[in-house]
């Protein structure tokens, strides 16, 4: 270590207070984290790129310092999805610390993981008051039957009206119209279950209607429309 003259012909003051950093939650337990080990906790992050054409969902499960689980959910933008087919090999097993300067190709996943840094250093993890966090896998049971993200897409112009496309339920195959021309529900489909009983051998036919419902008033509809062609 190098000093100055300045400093080094200093005279030397005892520094009184001893106290470590101030604790944060995490997992039940407050912890005073000094080290990369200290930190653990269940979160999630939201980023986006400089342009704004697409987003990243990303979601951490971090134990003693290192990523020992992560879901990367993207859209609106083609390339970002090999992006986050190569951060779900680059994430687990590092540190907070590796990843945050780790190269995710993408700067909507890069900003999620700055986000994620801050919630999780800062203690304001989902599991900060959770004793023990969640266990290794609880990212994959976010996404739900079929493991297929939770999407919304909607449309609409000034001439035709709204278009619902995707929602929370499913794909959207149906909607319907009353008298007035007003939606008043919908019938969808549940891709990632159809494709689970197709690998599972049952007909395409038979798993496509397994996995199709309705929203709303939908049995009420004067008139239903193809939403991506009518």
């Amino acid at each position: 270590m190098n000093y100055t003259p300045e400093i080094e012909g200093m005279h030397c003051v005892v520094k009184g207070a001893e106290n470590g950093p101030a604790p944060i939650p995490e997992e039940g337990k407050w912890v005073q984290a000094k080290h990369i080990t200290d930190i653990s906790g269940f979160t999630h992050g939201v980023g986006t790129c400089a342009p704004q054409q697409g987003g990243c969902k990303l979601t951490l499960n971090v134990k003693k310092g290192i990523i020992e689980e992560a879901l990367i959910e993207t859209i609106g933008c083609t390339g970002m999805t090999h992006s986050a087919a190569m951060a779900s090999e680059i994430l687990p097993g590092k540190t907070i610390l590796e990843a945050l300067n780790s190269d995710l190709v993408c700067d909507a996943i890069n900003v999620a993981m700055r986000e994620l840094f801050l919630q999780i250093a800062y203690g304001r993890t989902q599991t900060a008051f959770s004793e023990g966090g969640l266990p290794i896998g609880a990212g994959l049971e976010d996404i739900g039957k079929g493991l297929r993200s939770v999407i919304g897409t909607t449309y609409g112009t000034k001439a035709k009206g709204p278009r619902y496309l995707e929602v929370a339920e499913g794909y959207v195959t149906k909607l319907a119209l009353d008298a007035d021309d007003e939606i008043i529900g919908y019938k969808f489909v549940q891709l990632g279950i159809m494709m689970d009983n197709i690998s599972k051998g049952v007909d395409p036919g038979e798993a496509f209607e397994k996995a199709t419902g309705t929203y709303g008033r939908f049995s009420e509809a004067v008139k239903t429309i193809n939403p991506r062609h009518e």
